[in-house]
């Protein structure tokens, strides 16, 4: 769902054709790296996790001679992007499913925008702070969702990465974001919010390994199933009360 709305604002924030400098901030096991880099964009993944480094070196060695020629991976921090790269480098930086471990996020995400030429493209994927009691409360755990209406920054005791494909539960450890206090930062640091999209409405509360008849854990009916998230993803209400939220803002 993520992979679709990212292509979207690219599609309209970028001539059609143009090869991108992307930088993906926390890349896991570099599932969006990859797609990118198949597209024809020039891709950076960083990522901390020595285990993480090593799954996505393993898909990358399985890709074809000029893909593995536009992605690379560095070994870093997402708080010491001024470390690895020079201001300005990428025309899209990615950070997604990261700020929920992070303490103090507004650092983080300054710093990413400082890495964004005039026009970049800044995607976050975050938390919803606006929406927390909704998965225990859908799945009848009742004092789960009272308790959520107290949380505020719980963080978890380890990161498992940040791929879009499988970001991390909503349901798990995790601080989370409110829309309000994330468009107000993003405005602070000269990347204001440009659209913002739910991701995880009706979906969150299946089960991870529910068995479908196919025996792959995926719907028969798979299509439908993500027609109906991205149409509530960019729908009021709905996409209010979502598990994730995905914010994109544009460098000015």
């Amino acid at each position: 769902m993520v992979a679709r709305q990212l292509e979207e604002q690219i599609v309209a924030r970028f001539p059609v054709g143009r090869r991108l400098r992307v930088l993906d901030v926390g890349m896991g096991r570099g599932t969006q790296a990859l797609r990118l880099a198949r597209a024809g964009h020039q891709v950076t993944g960083l990522e901390r996790e020595p285990e993480l480094i090593a799954a996505a070196r393993e898909a990358l060695a399985g890709e074809p001679e000029g893909i593995r020629e536009r992605m690379r991976i560095v070994e870093g921090d997402g708080r010491d992007t001024g470390v690895h790269f020079l201001p300005g480098s990428f025309d899209v930086v990615l950070c997604h499913g990261v700020l929920m471990h992070v303490a103090e996020p507004d650092p983080l995400v300054a710093g990413l925008a400082r890495m964004l030429a005039p026009g970049g493209l800044l995607s976050l994927l975050v938390r919803n702070g606006d929406a927390l009691a909704m998965r225990p409360g859908l799945s009848g755990d009742w004092s789960g969702a009272l308790a959520a209406f107290r949380a505020t920054a719980r963080l978890p005791h380890s990161r498992t990465g940040s791929d879009e494909e499988a970001p991390p539960r909503p349901g798990a450890e995790g601080r989370a974001d409110r829309l309000q206090k994330m468009t107000a930062t993003l405005a602070g640091i000269g990347a204001p919010l440009q659209t913002w999209y739910g991701v995880r409405i009706f979906t969150d509360t299946a089960a991870d390994d529910a068995d479908t008849a196919d025996g792959t854990g995926l719907p028969e009916d798979l299509e439908t199933l993500l027609a109906v998230e991205e149409k509530a993803g960019r729908t009021d209400p709905y996409r209010g009360v979502a598990a994730l939220l995905h914010l994109c803002g544009v460098r000015g």
